[in-house]
Order: C-alpha cells, then structure tokens, then sequence
C-alpha cells in the first residue's frame, strides 16, 4: 500500500520537526564538543589528535552506553507520557539517575587508574601514549555530570519538552569553546595546557550543563519532572526490573556496537599514527554530517511510543513506514553532502599533505556507505526498539558488529593490507548490509509491536 500525504502523514512530519529539529541541535551540540577539541586539538599535531582520539574511545563507549539505557528505558517513558502518567514518568528518571550515576563512577574509576593502559590498545606510540593517558584523567571527572545531564536530556526528548535542555546544552558549547581557546593554547593569561586544556575546559563545561539542567527543573513549577526525592527514587523493584528488562538489551546492543567500533579503531591504528589521527577526524565529520539521522531516529521511537502508549498499534507502525521513506531522502542529500565537503573538511587541518589526502579519500569512503548504515540506523533505533523488540535488536546488532564488521576490519588490515579508505568500505558495507536485510522483514511482519505500559 502506497503512502499519501493524508492528515496522519501530515501529523507524523509536523511532530517529526517539533522533536526531531531539537534532537538534531542537541546532537549537533554534544558533537561540537568533540568537534571543538578535534580541531583545535589538530592544530598541535597529529601525535596531540591521535592521542585525544584513542582517549575519546572510553568517552565513546560510555556515552554509546548510556544512549542504550536511556534510550530503552524512554521506551516506558514516551508510552506513559502517551497515557499521561507523570509518576510513571518520574519513576523511569529516577531509575536512570540511579544506574547511570553509578555506571558513570565505574567507568571514571577504570580511565582514572588505567588510562595510559587502555591507550596502549590503540597505539604502540610512547608519546602518544602518555599524552592520551594526561588527558583521559581529566576528562574522566566529567562522566558523573553527563550522565545525569544526559538522561534528562533523553527523558526530555520522551515528553517532547526541549527547548530549555537544547538552549543549556548550546550555552554549554559555547563555554567549551571559549575555554578550549583560552586553556589549549594559553590565551588571557592563562598558561598553554595543550591536551589537559582540552579537558579542562570539557570538564567545565560538563559540570555547568548539569548546574544548569537541575536548577532549571527545580525552578520550574510546573515541570513534568519535578519532584521529590521520594517519589523520584521510590520506584519499587517490580518496575526496575521491567524498565531493565527493555533497557538492558539495548545497553548491551549499543555498548557492544561502541565496542566493536573501538576495536576497529584499534584495527585501524596498526595502519600508523596519521591513520590513527585521520579516522579520528573522520568519525567526527562523519556523526556531524549523520545529525540529521540522529534527529529522525529519536523523533521515531519517541512518535511510535506515544502511539503504542495510546494503543493506536496500525499508527504506530505507518509512522515507521514513513520515518523509512525519510531516511531514503536524507540517504542522497547526505551522500552528496559528505562527497563535496571532502577537501574543505580535510583543508582545515594541519596535516601532512599524504595525511591530508588520507583524510580525503577516508571521508569520500564514509560518504559512500551512509545509505547501508543509516537504512539499519533507521530500523534498529527509530522503529524495533521504539515497539519494545529490543531482544531482537540487540541479537542482530551484536552479530553484525562482532561477527561480521570486526572481521570484515581485520581482513582488511590485517591479512590483506589494503588502505585506510578500502578497509572503511569493507567494513561498513558488511555489517550495514546485512542488519538490513534481516530489519527490514521483522519490520514487515509486526512481531515487533509490543505495548509495555
């Protein structure tokens, strides 16, 4: 059956822009913060980047962590939103700033005590090393701050209330940025910190974004998620248990995908320090460039949990269909997009010119392999899991990433020793492929609707 532009598509595409406009700037906002060190970190040296780079794996896997719980425990918060339980919505806050925070002080403790350890991992380089391991105890402190700022950011996007979180979050970049110029390169005074600069001004900046999210909460009125301790963390162990039930295979799903890509980052560095550097920068203009996506994915899930929370079940499942046809769209756009803005993005570092043609080739690649990637982007995130199917999800995600992607990474590398740029093609057409192959059928076949609330 043909999709029209009727008063349901209509709807979906009005709401889409309402959630989906400030999901895109809050991603925008928290990559800009990568963006910010990458770039101005880029201008000390391809050691400086490489090492924030393999550092930034530990920030990336525990941020890729929290998406998961957040993003599964969501599925309870956007249903009782739908049904207008605001307790219910409290309670699902509470479980987050729980497993979060302690999640958060975990992953600190392991990249405080062991950070030169874990950059060993991705670079045999003494130097790069011990800048990795300078910066990472920094930037270690901040994880407590994100987690809680980030999970009212994703319960947020659950309510559809985001104008106030999106504002703090573009202030917080804004005092990064100031802070990065002034620390990394000893502007106003201040003495030249290189690499800790970098993650001072992160530090900063993370600890006023949270400042500013709970003081805004609590001032507000009328607020959706005020409340008190009580009734926050009062939630009883029936509903932690059915909140983890969902959120634990995401966890699982998005930390073993963050995992897998660390691990092909590691794969990557045996190709030398400049590769090591290059796929660093391309990862960032990459997820700048897929924002977009980003936004129609969470918009996605929040509208097909709205509309299982009203038990619309057939609403529900058109919205997938049309969030589908979205991404097609963006596929093209995006493509061309990456392809174009190939040399000027390359243009901006200081790279050596076999470097600079490296990062050329390595974003054109990426460019490339946006359609595969982001069509499983759409079905895993914005559809099965927004419906409760995240067992499904997870099984699926970790094998493509493990079995086939990590692999398809060492084969390239590893036993065939092609370059840097035909090593990215084999590995995100692999992986990508297959995912969609096998979502685009449980789509179709509706064993992925589940009403959880």
């Amino acid at each position: 059956m043909g999709i029209t532009l009727n008063d349901e598509s209509r709807d979906f595409y009005r709401k889409m822009v309402i959630v989906g406009i400030p999901v895109v700037l809050q991603n925008l906002i928290s990559l800009g913060l990568n963006l910010l060190d990458t770039l101005m970190i880029g201008m000390l040296g391809e050691k400086e980047i490489a090492a924030v780079g393999a550092a930034n794996q530990v920030y990336f896997i525990f941020s890729v962590s929290l998406f998961g719980l957040f993003s599964g425990a969501a599925v309870y918060t956007a249903q009782y939103w739908g049904a207008q339980n605001l307790h219910g919505v409290r309670k699902v806050l509470g479980i987050d700033f729980m497993v979060g925070g302690i999640f958060s002080l975990l992953v600190a403790f392991i990249a405080f005590f062991f950070g030169e350890n874990i950059i060993g991992l991705f670079s045999a380089d003494s130097e790069v090393i011990e800048l990795g391991g300078r910066y990472i105890r920094i930037a270690c402190m901040s994880y407590f701050f994100t987690a809680i700022s980030t999970s009212i950011s994703y319960n947020s996007r659950a309510i559809q209330n985001l104008a106030i979180p999106t504002t703090i979050n573009a202030l917080a970049l804004c005092v990064n940025a100031v802070l990065n110029y002034i620390l990394i390169f000893g502007k106003a005074g201040a003495p030249a910190l290189g690499v800790e600069g970098a993650a001072i001004a992160t530090l900063i900046a993370r600890i006023f974004e949270f400042t500013a999210l709970i003081l805004f909460i609590n001032l507000s009125k009328n607020h959706p998620f005020r409340s008190s301790p009580k009734e926050l963390f009062g939630f009883g162990l029936n509903l932690f248990k059915k909140v983890m039930k969902t959120a634990v295979p995401v966890i699982f799903t998005e930390g073993g995908w963050a995992l897998s890509v660390a691990v092909i980052f590691a794969i990557y560095g045996r190709l030398g320090t400049s590769a090591l550097a290059v796929i660093q920068v391309t990862n960032v203009a990459t997820d700048l460039l897929q924002s977009i996506y980003f936004g129609v994915g969470n918009a996605t899930a929040m509208l097909i949990g709205e509309k299982l929370g009203q038990r619309k079940v057939e609403d529900a499942y058109h919205s997938g269909k049309l969030a589908v046809r979205t991404v097609w769209v963006l596929n093209v756009v995006m493509t061309l997009a990456m392809l174009a803005l190939a040399k000027p993005i390359a243009g901006i570092y200081d790279f050596a010119p076999d470097t600079e043609s490296l990062l050329v080739s390595s974003l054109m690649a990426m460019g490339l392999m946006i359609t595969p990637k982001m069509l499983g982007y759409i079905y895993i995130v914005g559809i099965l899991r927004a419906g409760g199917d995240t067992v499904f999800s997870m099984i699926i995600d970790l094998a493509c990433n493990i079995l086939v992607m990590i692999p398809a990474a060492a084969l390239a590398v590893m036993v065939l020793g092609v370059d840097l740029p035909f090593a990215i093609i084999m590995v995100e057409l692999s992986g990508n492929l297959v995912r969609y192959f096998i979502c685009m059928p449980r789509y179709k076949s509706r064993k992925w609707i589940n009403i959880v609330a």
